[in-house]
C-alpha cells in the first residue's frame, strides 16, 4: 500500500493530472472560440462550414476543409496566446546562460581531444 501511496503522491503524476485537467478546459474554450470565429466568417462571407460541399463526387473534401479551417484557428490561438507570451516571459525572467565553459569541462575536452589524436 505504501508503494501505491508513493506513486500517487509523486510530483510528476500530480503535475500531469493538473496539466490534463487544464488542457481539457482549454480545449473546450478554444472549441467555443473557434465556433464563434466560424460563425463570424459565415456571416461575413458565406458559410465556412464546408461539410456539405463535394468536389468530383468526393464527400470527404468538405469536412476536411472545415477541420482545416478549425485547425488553423486553433494553431493561431495557441501560437499567439500561449507560445509567444511564454517565450517573452522566458526571455524576460530566465535570461540565457552565458556560453562560458567552466574549467573542468574545458580540461575534459582537452583530454578527450588528446586521446583522439593518439589513436
Amino acid at each position: 500500500m505504501k508503494g501505491f501511496k508513493d506513486f500517487i503522491m509523486r510530483g510528476n503524476l500530480v503535475e500531469l493530472a493538473v496539466a490534463f485537467i487544464i488542457a481539457t478546459s482549454f480545449a473546450a474554450l478554444v472549441t467555443a472560440f473557434t465556433e464563434v470565429v466560424m460563425e463570424a466568417l459565415a456571416k461575413a462571407g458565406g458559410a465556412p462550414n464546408f461539410d456539405d460541399w463535394t468536389v468530383g463526387g468526393f464527400t470527404t473534401v468538405g469536412p476536411f476543409l472545415t477541420a482545416l479551417v478549425a485547425f488553423l484557428i486553433l494553431a493561431a490561438i495557441v501560437y499567439f496566446f500561449i507560445v509567444k507570451p511564454y517565450e517573452a516571459a522566458r526571455d524576460r525572467f530566465m535570461p540565457a546562460a552565458d556560453d562560458e565553459v567552466d574549467e573542468n569541462t574545458a580540461l575534459l575536452r582537452e583530454i578527450r581531444d588528446s586521446l583522439r589524436t593518439r589513436g
